[in-house]
């Protein structure tokens, strides 16, 4: 089985919708997403998710299942260097989250006193839960840190929703701390990550990604990623966001 964790275009927070740009993003996004085969759809109840899933439903004739645990992962947390402010839990500085050993763990990650305020685990689990039943009905289940491929297929399914619960979907089926992922790692506005099941012995799955934050259908339109997720690559960069 192959999955599509598609992000979003470029956000209007504010409104929950997209930008003029994130418009011409998804548009893009649905000529590439044209000549992929898909299966079946699913998309995260949040409009600026909903905005890119319509233009690729279009063009592929097909609608999507709507689940509420694909919206963004955002319970909200105090952070160290500025406890009097509301964060995403997941949005830490370098020298604050690298300095806590449970952040690297992948059993451990969430059992700090700040995330526990912010009752992350229980949200991850929901998120977990829902992905876990989401590949049940596609034919594998999970055992333990294993998926056992009890209707193994060849079936293509995407998903339009979000950087952050992606992160935390794919470090559930990796085993491995989402913190890595989330600090680690971006995808721009309407990329497409790919991962595919492996089953080298017979009945016994894992996942593995091909390819992460994929958005050569905006390098073919001439059009550079949008910055939407990403920090100052130097501080002193006019333009680009510190915080």
């Amino acid at each position: 089985m192959k999955l599509l964790f598609i992000r979003h275009g470029d956000p209007e927070y504010v409104t929950d919708s997209l930008t003029e740009r994130g418009k011409k993003e998804a548009e893009l996004l649905a000529k590439r997403m044209e000549h992929t085969h898909v299966d079946k759809c699913y998309v995260s109840p949040l409009g600026r998710a909903r905005l890119t899933a319509k233009p690729c439903l279009e063009k592929l004739g097909m609608e999507a299942t709507e689940y509420d645990w694909l919206e963004e992962f955002s319970p909200k947390i105090h952070r160290p260097d500025s406890p009097d402010r509301e964060h995403i839990s997941w949005d830490w500085l370098p020298q604050d989250w690298t300095a806590r050993d449970c952040f690297y763990d992948r059993n451990d990650w969430w059992d700090d006193e700040i995330l526990k305020e912010g009752h992350v685990r229980e949200r991850a689990e929901y998120v977990w839960n829902g992905i876990d039943g989401l590949l049940k009905d596609h034919g594998y289940e999970r055992d333990g840190r294993i998926y056992r491929a009890v209707r193994p297929n060849n079936d293509t399914i995407a998903l339009f929703c979000h950087f952050g619960v992606t992160a935390l979907m794919l470090s559930h089926m990796l085993g491995c701390s989402p913190m890595i992922l989330w600090h680690g790692m971006i995808a721009a506005p309407t990329s497409v990550t790919t991962v595919y099941t492996e089953e080298r012995r017979k009945g016994i799955a894992s996942f593995r990604i091909t390819s992460f934050g994929d958005v050569y259908h905006l390098y073919e339109a001439g059009i550079d990623p949008s910055f939407s997720g990403r920090f100052c690559e130097c501080y002193d960069n006019e333009g680009e966001r510190r915080d």
